[in-house]
């Protein structure tokens, strides 16, 4: 009797010895009764050769079937830290009796800083001979609101702290860009294989969580395999990467043998081993769609921005028309007419001060021109109209300007004529009595 009850002991020891992460957003918190139990302990068990159905989200003895109070939630603050507690027992931590039966090690016991089994610490059982080979354990998150929807493609490693389970009280970082849960939450996840110390089992528990103060909103992408890469960074799974499955019946992700580069059995682990860096895993997220939030020359980052806009929006200091036609709507600066073309030379310009002397134009069109226009105040240098353009009976025939008309510049073609007509006129006053062509007449005989 006394050895029966001795092995009982023992075996209750072993089973609270296991670790599991704690939190009021777990599943299980309670254990798998139903009733509360401040002294549960369902969720530590170890998962082992089991097939897929009994190890996800410890089915084996119906944890997954227990989720916490409605709008208790593991808490996710985007680009800051959470903390839980890695315990053996739901008593060893804040969440049972004030704390009362708490230390900074997970089984409630005092041990020295420097902690160290050469065999294998199993008091409390955490798979490992000191802190510095503790194997890593990981959270991620699945943006399903429903337990039953959550797969290993749609749950994504976020984050990993390197060389625990050691104490009690954990951080974890989450990465900012953590776009916000569904009005349901998040389904999430804590997981841990111990590294080669012990059986070589795992953990794989359930929390609803939610993302607090997300401003991002680019989706997590699809999680892949995570795969042996201590001998090769290179052939690490870059990106989102599922959690690791190993040591299962069935619905493992990840096969290792041989040994790793301390000349032990190779072990899959959340670190760099298996391309995990430790804190928060800020590659996970996909891509944005091709063209999403390109747009040329804008600096515009606003997600409507697709790229497909109108031209005038794809650079603010270039001229978005560069058609050589001149533009429909009347400009400030004069055109000079092109060749061929009538022209009033008064309606060239209103006597706008902006536009005289200014050294730009910003419509490079070849029919405008860079000469200054007429002012309303006398001009020495007016417009000249193009040679093959007929000039205007009238210089003051424009509606706009309302000041006196400006003389005709020398040596213009209207000018010229007038100055043939007088000449020709006062030719009989000075008493000249041959045209002053006459001399190509020829002689009279």
């Amino acid at each position: 009797m006394r050895v029966v009850i001795l092995f009982a002991t023992l075996w209750v020891a072993l089973v609270n010895a296991h670790l599991a992460a704690w939190n009021k957003g777990m599943y299980c918190l309670n254990g798998n009764t139903g009733a509360e139990d401040l002294n549960s302990y369902s969720i530590v068990t170890p998962l082992y050769q089991l097939t897929k159905s009994q190890w996800w989200f410890h089915h084996e003895n119906g944890c997954d079937n227990f989720p916490p109070k409605a709008g208790d939630f593991l808490e996710l603050p985007a680009g800051g830290n959470f903390t839980i507690e890695i315990a053996s027992n739901r008593a060893k931590t804040s969440l049972s009796y004030n704390g009362r039966d708490t230390s900074a090690w997970p089984d409630g016991e005092t041990y020295p800083e420097d902690y160290n089994v050469p065999g294998c610490i199993s008091s409390p059982n955490m798979h490992t001979q000191n802190q510095s080979m503790a194997a890593g354990t990981a959270f991620a998150i699945s943006y399903e609101s429903d337990i039953k929807k959550v797969t290993a493609e749609n749950l994504a490693v976020f984050s990993v702290r390197y060389h625990t389970p050691w104490k009690r009280i954990t951080s974890y970082s989450v990465p900012a860009a953590m776009p916000t849960c569904p009005e349901g939450g998040c389904i999430c996840a804590w997981g841990w294989i111990p590294n080669g110390c012990g059986q070589p089992n795992m953990y794989h528990q359930a929390f609803k969580c939610k993302v607090n103060g997300a401003t991002a909103t680019a989706p997590v992408a699809v999680a892949k395999p995570p795969v042996w890469c201590e001998d090769d960074p290179s052939k690490c799974t870059k990106g989102a990467k599922q959690m690791l499955y190993w040591n299962q019946l069935d619905g493992n992700n990840i096969q290792v043998s041989g040994y790793d580069r301390s000349g032990s059995f190779k072990s899959p682990a959340y670190n760099a081993k298996c391309g995990f860096p430790d804190g928060a895993q800020n590659d996970i997220f996909a891509a944005p769609a091709a063209g999403g939030s390109s747009n040329t020359g804008s600096g515009s980052s606003k997600p409507s921005s697709s790229g497909n806009g109108s031209p005038s929006d794809s650079g603010s200091g270039s001229n978005s028309n560069p058609s050589p036609s001149p533009s429909p709507s009347p400009s400030p600066t004069p055109d000079v007419p092109a060749p061929g073309t009538p022209s009033t030379p008064s309606s060239s310009g209103n006597g706008s001060p902006s536009n005289s002397g200014s050294g730009s134009n910003s419509n490079p069109s070849p029919s405008s021109s860079s000469s200054p226009s007429p002012s309303p105040s006398p001009s020495p240098t007016p417009d000249i109209p193009a040679p093959d353009t007929p000039a205007p009976e009238s210089p003051t025939s424009s509606n706009n300007d309302t000041t006196a008309p400006v003389p005709p510049a020398s040596g213009g073609s209207q000018g010229t004529c007038k100055r043939r007509r007088r000449r020709r006129s006062t030719v009989p006053f000075k008493g000249i009595h041959h045209h002053p062509h006459s001399r190509r007449r020829p002689p009279s005989w």
